[in-house]
């Protein structure tokens, strides 16, 4: 930004036809478009009087006035600053920005001198936004596993139930209301703001499990329409037992619902929407794996603490309902953890999202995802036969845990029929599910690092194939296995229950620490528009039908043979189908992939020796940069002189100015405090009392011109 034109160097005293004059040299650095020039022009001062005029110095060798003899002294600038006011107007608009700029610069310096701070290696001022959201983690997931471990609880020992009521559950209750709630949730995204949001979708919640607690558990007696349910089970037969207990236990089938929704709101969508808003890429690299593993820190807790309120049956007297002072306890719990998340939301959105001295997110454009429907997500997957693979893998996971939970929980009904004993023991395979994804996640570097992607997507359906045959097994072959069972001290059913509980737990940590990762890594080797193509054909289509699908086939399968015990011989050979079926779809996808990811690793080392050749060529022809230094000091004359001096390597060229070292002198009068108005320079570039020569910061020839050492745009 000019300035106007400085006085330097020629200063003369000149007589005219009008009079006594003094003309003086000017020159003005301008800037178009990026490029310098100097601009050079004289100006005349007239004197009224006869005699000729005589400079004035302040006491810094800055000549501003000049004085008449018999007339005064004149300012030396007066009819200049009249003409230009708009111009000095604008002038100290910019000192005033460099101020504010000087105190941000100085704040930054503050700031990245904090920063510079650590404690465990982690920078301090980033332990102020993850510690409040792993804590904000941590109680969610906490009570997600007691929700979880609850309400198989209540629908499964609930009168008139049992574990048939699951596939039927979830395909006709659970999917419509998660349907429901993302078309409420989309509209009030649309009217509130994102913390009325949070807040209007988690206090519901909370409201909800502390009502069923203390309200709708004690009354449901009242509430549950038994003798209608009794009606339509003796018309309808034993087969409809699975959705007639939707209808005689609806407040438990909704807890179950809502215990659900927890897990695919709070956690999914608030949480992780949350943390994407407020943290940067480099953060959630290095955090996001730490919650991972902290999630399964929460599952221990809260699988310990599960069991201690379904133990306080114990010590109550008789008559007293066990498991409703149970849920009291837990459910208490549960609301007061839900206000803690509320607290901690409120303290990072007062003090952190608005803390200028945390890093921002920068806020990126939306990318676009192909919009595929249901037949061109069809079509593409059949078409490809990498995409077929993977898909493959996705569906078989899905249906396989399902068959399998589904036929546990049965078991574990009659084994444990007392909904206190079903929870305690739920609450063990929780803390034990913790404890083996834990371990597995550290486990699974190792597997990866050895042995590869082949080896470590393999790992998982034959974990299900093995506990699976042998659970399986147990429940179709209790009789022969009984003499056996019984010198170990167990019955079938008891053997049944703790293999069903290891192919639970090591099959879901398989799954987070193996299968998860081999998935993601699948789709990094494939072409973008395969990799975003076949990556919308699998959400569409794959994760719904993985879902559902274990559902629908034990449906059918229950309302075809009249029970699950029925369907059991059934669901053991239609899970032995689809592991092999998984097993030999990753074998193929092994045969593919790691082809593909050595060509690719390929391809990137010789585009890393080309590079490197070619830089070590053009190294050597290529010219050297050069950048300026600013230098001023008094010139014999009075005035200031700064100049650009070409830099080469960092080694100043002090020989004569060429073409690359522009030359700009400056006057700087005292009103502006010695700043430089033309060019950067810091405040320690001023000359100091006995005229030596003080050298300012490299600045290259493409940077902005500035005001008191800050740049301006």
């Amino acid at each position: 930004m000019g300035a106007g034109p400085m006085p330097i160097l020629a200063k003369e005293c000149i007589t005219t036809g009008y009079g006594p004059a003094l003309q003086i040299s000017f020159q003005t650095p301008t800037r178009n478009r990026g490029s310098s020039s100097i601009t050079s022009f004289n100006k005349t001062f007239f004197s009224s009087q006869p005699t000729s005029p005589i400079l004035k110095y302040d006491n810094l060798g800055l000549a501003n006035r000049w004085s008449i003899p018999g007339k005064g002294t004149q300012d030396l600038f007066a009819r200049s600053k009249a003409k230009n006011r708009k111009q000095a107007s604008k002038q100290q608009a910019v000192r005033a920005e460099a101020a504010s700029a000087a105190v941000s610069t100085s704040a930054d310096a503050l700031n990245s001198s904090a920063v510079s701070k650590k404690f465990l290696g982690i920078e301090i001022i980033t332990l102020k936004k993850v510690i409040p959201l792993g804590l904000m983690f941590f109680c969610i997931l906490f009570n997600y596993t007691a929700l979880r471990n609850t309400k198989d609880v209540l629908v499964v020992t609930a009168k008139g139930s049992s574990a048939e009521i699951i596939p039927f559950l979830k395909t006709w209750v659970n999917l419509p209301m998660a349907i429901g709630f993302m078309v409420i949730y989309t509209k009030l995204s649309n009217v509130l703001s994102k913390e009325a949001l949070f807040y209007a979708c988690i206090l519901p919640f909370l409201a909800f499990f502390g009502t069923f607690a203390f309200v709708m558990y004690p009354l449901v007696d009242v509430l549950h329409p038994t003798a209608l349910a009794d009606s339509l089970l003796a018309t309808l037969g034993p087969r409809f037992l699975g959705p007639i207990a939707i209808l005689r236990n609806w407040t438990f089938v909704l807890f179950y619902v809502m215990a659900e929704l927890w897990g695919s709101v709070v956690v999914s969508l608030l949480f992780w929407g949350f943390a994407n808003q407020i943290t940067t890429v480099d953060e959630a690299k290095q955090f996001y794996p730490l919650f991972g593993l902290g999630a399964n820190v929460a599952l221990i807790f809260a699988g310990r603490t599960v069991k201690y309120f379904s133990e306080l049956r114990g010590k109550l007297g008789p008559g007293v309902d066990g498991w409703g002072v149970s849920l009291k306890g837990m459910m208490s719990l549960v609301v007061l953890l839900g206000l803690v998340i509320c607290g901690i939301y409120w303290w990072v959105n007062k003090y952190v999202v608005n803390d200028p001295s945390l890093p921002k997110v920068e806020k990126k454009k939306k990318k676009e995802k192909p919009k595929m429907n249901l037949s061109e997500s069809t079509k593409f997957l059949l078409n490809s036969r990498y995409i077929r693979d993977l898909a493959t893998l996705v569906v078989a996971y899905g249906i396989s845990i399902n068959l399998v939970e589904v036929t546990w929980k049965s078991k574990l009904k009659a084994q444990f029929p007392s909904p206190n004993d079903y929870s305690a023991f739920m609450g063990d395979f929780s803390t034990w599910t913790g404890v083996v994804t834990f371990s597995m996640m550290l486990l699974s570097r190792f597997i990866f690092r050895k042995y590869g992607w082949g080896v470590a997507a393999s790992i998982t359906p034959t974990v299900l194939l093995i506990t699976g045959a042998a659970f399986f097994s147990l429940v179709l072959f209790s009789g022969p296995l009984t003499p056996a069972l019984a010198s170990l001290g167990m019955t079938p059913l008891l053997a049944a229950v703790y293999v069903g509980a290891l192919q639970n737990i090591f099959s879901k940590s398989a799954k987070y620490s193996l299968f998860d990762p081999c998935k993601e890594m699948a789709y990094i080797p494939l072409d973008e528009d395969t990799k975003v193509k076949g990556k919308a054909a699998i959400d569409v289509v794959c994760n719904p039908l993985g879902k559902s699908g274990g559902a629908l086939i034990q449906q059918f399968l229950i309302l075809g043979f009249g029970s699950l015990s029925n369907s059991t011989p059934y669901l053991g050979i239609i899970l032995l189908g689809i592991v092999l079926a998984w097993l030999n779809a990753a074998r193929s996808l092994d045969s593919q992939f790691t082809p593909l990811v050595q060509k690719d690793l390929k391809t990137k080392l010789l585009k890393g020796k080309l590079s490197a050749m070619s830089s070590a060529i053009l190294d050597k022809f290529r010219s050297k940069e050069v950048t300026y230094r600013f230098v001023s000091v008094l010139n014999e004359q009075g005035f200031i002189e700064g100049r650009y001096v070409p830099v080469f390597d960092g080694q100043a060229i002090t020989s004569a100015p060429t073409k690359a070292s522009t030359e700009i002198s400056a006057v700087v009068n005292t009103e502006n405090s010695l700043a430089v108005i033309q060019e950067a320079v810091s405040d320690s570039d001023h000359p100091s009392a006995d005229g030596a020569v003080i050298q300012g910061e490299a600045v290259k020839d493409s940077d902005y011109e500035s005001v008191g050492g800050a740049p301006v745009k």
